[in-house]
C-alpha cells in the first residue's frame, strides 16, 4: 500500500501547492484543470489536471478495495487489490505498471493484519460502508468533469 500511499500524496501536493501560489484564483479545484486546458498543459505529466485525474483513479481504488472487503470476507488480501485493480486502474496502465502492481500484490498485507491497522474503535465495516457511500458521488463528480474537458480517459504516460 505504500506506493498508493505515495501516489495520493504526491498528487495531493501537487493540488496544493498549485492552490496556496494563488488561493483566491484557485479557490474551485476545477479552475487550476480549466487554466491548463485553455494553456494546453492539462496532459502533461506535473500537470494539476494529471494529479486530479489520478488522485481520482486512486481513490477509485481504494473504494473498490473496501467494497471487496466487505462483500467478499473470504477474499485475501490479494485477491481483494487484484480484483479493485482490474477494475479501476489496469485498463489505464502499460505493461510496466501492470507487471509491477503483480508483483506489488505478492507484498500485500495480510487480510486480518490490514483491518486491524486501518479499523479504529468503532465497527469497522460500518466505517467502511459509510466512506464508501459517501466518497463515491465525489469521485463520479470528478470523472463527469475531467470528461466534460475531454481528460477522464488519458492513459498513463
Amino acid at each position: 500500500m505504500a506506493i498508493v500511499k505515495s501516489d495520493i500524496g504526491g498528487n495531493i501536493t501537487r493540488l496544493e501547492n498549485k492552490y496556496t501560489s494563488e488561493p483566491s484564483k484557485y479557490e474551485h479545484l476545477y479552475s487550476m484543470v480549466q487554466e491548463e486546458v485553455q494553456n494546453k498543459t492539462a496532459k502533461g505529466s506535473s500537470s494539476c489536471t494529471n494529479g486530479l485525474l489520478w488522485l481520482t483513479r486512486a481513490m477509485d481504488f481504494l473504494v473498490e478495495l473496501f467494497r471487496n472487503l466487505l462483500e467478499h470476507p473470504d477474499w485475501t488480501m490479494g485477491q481483494s487489490c487484484t480484483d479493485s485493480y482490474t477494475r479501476t486502474l489496469k485498463k489505464f496502465h502499460g505493461w510496466l505498471a501492470s507487471s509491477s502492481f503483480t508483483v506489488a500484490m505478492k507484498l500485500a498485507p495480510n487480510r486480518e493484519k490490514f483491518m486491524e491497522v486501518i479499523s479504529g474503535t468503532g465497527d469497522i465495516n460500518a466505517d467502511i460502508e459509510k466512506f464508501c457511500t459517501t466518497f463515491s458521488p465525489f469521485l463520479k463528480e470528478n470523472h463527469n468533469f475531467l470528461a466534460s474537458v475531454g481528460l477522464d480517459d488519458l492513459k498513463a504516460s
